[in-house]
């Protein structure tokens, strides 16, 4: 069957869509689209009938037509009812239905075959495509099998639900090709969810509630776009039963396998982490091709390495779930605790087995959390934890609060925010203490991260409570101060606000507070460019550790931050070994996300790209399965992956990343990045589309009153961009800023990358030795930078080859190219490389460049700065196609292969 890499999409509004047709069956007259209710395959097989260019004949028999002989041919016969074979067909049908016997016998069938293949000879040029090709009648069948073996030119789609090639040949031909519609990825379903204007996590819930089946990713996105919460308030994400019309379309679904397999399906929708082995012990010798039954509906995974059985959509299980009452789902987990090998997850569903009003078993859930917390499984301890508390009776006010603390941050820690916030309103909602009321707010705060709803009237609440507690209060600044920098994009606040903690916390001894206010108030005055913010973080590491204070927030984290800003990979590195194993061990999913993407960055800058890459993918593994935001670990994805990766999921990182911080209004990693996707955009050759995302981080580091130019490196990006398209006195105001800047903050990481970019600004002057020796200088300075010494290196080629020194070219291409290789930094490798094969292609002698003529010279500057080919032709009077055929022969003189190239070799026309 094709891969899914090989389709294209075709998306129609919002309608039933998907519109996957694929790219390799032209010449292939007969096709088999399979694949589940709601996949699609009535849009496929109606937008491939249309790319074949001939008018579409639909032939959609119904489930009750399956019990009919010859219901199919009849609708065959009616559709083409005004050629004489038509009525011929029709007539004979007619004939046989009234005769005794039936159409199965020989001399019926016998006619029906040969009227069929005359009627298809007879038909005009068409496709004929039978949609729910299941409930075709058996008769049908195989007359159309019969008659379409003597039509072999005539093109036929067939769309059902199930269909293994490997089983038997298809009535519509032997050699049918074969095609699985494939599901949605996430980011198609958040294309074809987006009149719903669905946060991101949303739209991954959607995805993953369906597993990318459009019309069930449809029915599920219409309740929760019409969803509404307050702070607290109900989550559509929180109810376990579906909505009417996607436990219709699961029932549809469903129903394609026997009730047997529905019930074993039911018991791995019940356990947690259903295996082979399980469902062996609970089915006996059937499990295997009951099982395999299930995956040829498309229902489950089999393939998992661990031997895990996975829905291919979590709907299924779901609505499994919830067709069972009570009763009937406690003695199921009374027999799966009777087959498990796990003792936790025994546990499990000992509970669960149990009367939710029996004591007891609220106890059991706790002592099972707690086990589970101890070796690691933080999802299985949060599902624990808030039975727990549910469980627990309302009238032990102390235990039931307590309980539902526990379950608040182990939600927390594995990102589970539903949970999260179920657990908080039990204590919200319970008479508490303040301080349980603001450890209840404050944690549910911590868990819901960027997904906060109604954060001023949370925020206003906490207060409240904790009015006249200078210590809690101090806690709930801390928080806003997050809040004022990440999402009203006001560090100016933020900072403020983390003074005012620290005031307070120390006012009363807090240690622990004192250290999260110093941290975050060190973290801004970074920020802002303030001076003392070293001697704030000094102050922060001076105090005792404290324990319960999440690793992404201690000084320590802080301090490797700024070694990575400062270019201390090394130092970094070290720093953050420890706390990674911290975080790990306490099972905080978004501290250990942080802790993974600090590494990457410090790995990528030390030039360990495999190691940098694995820190990466697990960063954005762990946040794809838990409810964070995905815009930290996308940034950090899109850098690493465009440094040693692919620069097309690099870009799609980027990109996936822009849209999650402009949905959830996080005006930090919206700058992070459109940083990213504007450096990519750059390096691969679209220096236009890079001005445009570069110019937003500017603007947006200017509204946030972002001062020190080593947090994000954007200057030189964007000076380099637009030095690229001609735009050469802007590039220098930029560039004199920025090291004036630099120079008065100390931060003399950030000069070697600004001297590279002025050198291109010199040589885009003309000035290729002054352009050089900048070059080599800054080259000299970034020896513990591999990869920043490698693109200086391959800065200094490109200025070498312009100033016509190619043996000096050369050498600097060859010692880029050896970098990158070493250093596994595979696009620049290969840039780098072609940059090489370039030069060593060409003559020896320095002086024997290619000569441009006059009006190929003038060509070429246009298209180095950018300009279209439209606005070449404007601008010398000329036309498209002559342009076109111009900038040919000057690629094809100077051995270049983009424009990307054409502007590190072209001087490019002023503004």
């Amino acid at each position: 069957m094709p891969d899914s890499a090989m389709w294209m999409n075709a998306f129609h509004g919002a309608g039933p869509v998907l519109p996957v047709v694929p790219e390799d069956v032209h010449g292939t007259h007969r096709v088999v689209l399979s694949g589940p209710p709601g996949s699609g395959k009535t849009t496929a097989a109606g937008a491939l009938g249309r790319r074949l260019g001939l008018p579409v004949l639909r032939l959609a028999p119904r489930p009750q037509d399956a019990r009919v002989p010859c219901a199919g041919l009849l609708e065959l016969a009616l559709a083409l009812q005004a050629l004489p074979a038509a009525r011929e067909l029709t007539a004979e049908l007619d004939e046989a239905a009234g005769r005794p016997g039936s159409p199965d016998d020989a001399g019926s069938a016998l006619r029906l075959r040969r009227q069929t293949a005359a009627l298809l000879r007879e038909a005009p040029p068409m496709t004929l495509v039978v949609d729910n090709a299941q409930w075709l009648d058996p008769a049908s069948a195989a007359v159309l099998g019969w008659a379409l073996r003597l039509t072999p030119d005539l093109p036929v789609i067939a769309a059902e639900r199930t269909w293994r090639p490997e089983a038997a040949g298809h009535w519509c031909g032997e050699d049918a090709y074969a095609v699985r519609i494939p599901p949605l990825t996430n980011s198609q379903v958040a294309t074809l969810l987006s009149p719903y204007r669905l946060v991101p996590r949303e739209v991954t819930r959607v995805h993953t509630h369906s597993g990318g089946n459009p019309a069930l990713a449809l029915a599920l996105a219409q309740v929760r776009g019409h969803t509404a919460g307050g702070p607290i308030a109900g989550d559509a994400e929180d109810d376990p039963v579906l909505p009417a019309p996607a436990r219709r379309l699961v029932g549809e679904w469903l129903d394609t396998v026997s009730e047997e397999v529905q019930e074993l399906l039911t018991f791995a929708a019940l356990d947690d982490r259903p295996d082979l082995d399980l469902l062996d012990e609970v089915a006996g010798p059937a499990a295997e091709s009951l099982l395999a039954e299930a995956e040829a509906a498309g229902l489950v995974d089999l393939g998992q390495p661990d031997r895990t059985v996975r829905f291919t959509a979590s709907a299924i299980g779901a609505e499994l779930v919830a067709r069972q009452p009570g009763h009937a789902r406690r003695l199921l987990h009374a027999r799966l605790a009777e087959a498990g090998r796990d003792s936790v997850r025994r546990d499990r569903h000992t509970v669960l087995a149990a009367d939710a009003a029996d004591p007891r078993s609220a106890l059991h859930a706790a002592r099972t959390a707690a086990r589970a917390r101890q070796r690691g499984d933080h999802a299985l301890a949060a599902e624990l934890s808030l039975l727990a508390a549910q469980r627990t009776p309302h009238d032990d006010s102390d235990l039931l609060t307590e309980r539902a603390l526990t379950a608040v941050r182990d939600a927390a820690h594995y990102g589970d925010l539903a949970r999260g916030r179920a657990a908080a309103r039990l204590i919200v909602g319970h008479d508490t203490t303040p301080a349980q009321r603001v450890d209840a707010l404050v944690a549910l705060i911590d868990a819901s991260g960027q997904h906060l709803h109604g954060a001023d009237e949370l925020f206003a609440d906490a207060l409240h409570a904790a009015a006249g507690r200078p210590d809690l209060t101090a806690r709930i600044l801390i928080r806003q101060s997050i809040w004022a920098n990440v999402n009203e994009g006001d560090p100016q606040r933020a900072c403020a606000l983390a003074g005012r903690a620290t005031d307070l916390a120390e006012a009363v001894g807090d240690t622990a507070t004192t250290v999260m206010a110093l941290t975050m108030r060190a973290r801004l005055q970074r920020v802002l460019g303030h001076l003392d913010a070293e001697t704030t973080l000094s102050r922060a590491l001076s105090l005792p550790h404290a324990a319960f204070i999440p690793v992404n927030s201690t000084p320590q984290h802080l301090a490797a931050r700024h070694a990575l800003f400062d270019d201390r990979p090394e130092e970094a590195r070290t720093a953050l070994l420890p706390l990674l194993v911290e975080a790990e061990r306490t099972g905080d999913a978004e501290a250990t996300v942080d802790i993974l993407r600090s590494l990457a960055e410090a790995e990528l800058r030390a030039g360990r790209c495999a190691r940098s890459l694995d820190h990466a993918h697990r960063a954005q593994a762990l946040t794809d399965g838990t409810s964070l935001s995905p815009a930290p670990a996308c940034y950090t994805s899109a850098l690493v992956e465009g440094t040693a990766g692919r620069t097309d999921l690099a870009l799609a990182h980027a990109r996936r990343g822009v849209d999650a911080s402009r949905q959830e209004d996080n005006r930090v990693f919206l700058s992070r990045n459109l940083f990213a996707l504007g450096h990519l955009l750059l390096v691969t050759g679209h220096p236009k589309e890079a001005l445009e995302a570069l110019e937003e981080v500017r603007d947006l580091e200017e509204l946030q009153q972002v001062r020190d130019p080593s947090v994000l490196r954007w200057h030189p990006e964007l000076a380099e961009t637009l030095i690229v398209l001609g735009h050469l006195d802007r590039a220098r105001s930029l560039l004199d800023d920025t090291r004036r800047t630099a120079t008065d903050l100390g931060r003399d990481a950030v000069l070697p990358a600004l001297e590279r970019t002025q050198a291109l600004l010199d040589a885009a002057r003309g000035d290729f030795g002054t352009a050089a020796r900048r070059l080599n200088d800054a080259a000299d300075r970034l020896h513990r930078l591999p990869l920043e010494r490698g693109r200086t290196l391959l800065a200094l080629s490109h200025t070498e080859r312009r100033g016509r020194r190619r043996a000096s070219a050369r050498t600097a291409a060859r010692s880029a190219t050896d970098l990158f290789t070493t250093h596994q930094a595979h696009p620049w490798a290969q840039n780098a490389a072609h940059t090489l094969g370039r030069l060593e292609d060409a003559p020896t002698d320095d002086d024997a460049r290619p000569r441009l003529t006059s009006a190929e010279r003038r060509c070429a500057e246009l298209a180095a700065a950018g300009a279209s080919n439209r606005d070449i032709a404007t601008a010398l009077t000329v036309s498209v196609k002559t342009v076109e055929a111009t900038l040919t022969r000057v690629y094809r003189k100077l051995g270049l292969h983009s424009r990307f190239q054409l502007a590190h070799t072209v001087t490019p026309a002023r503004e």
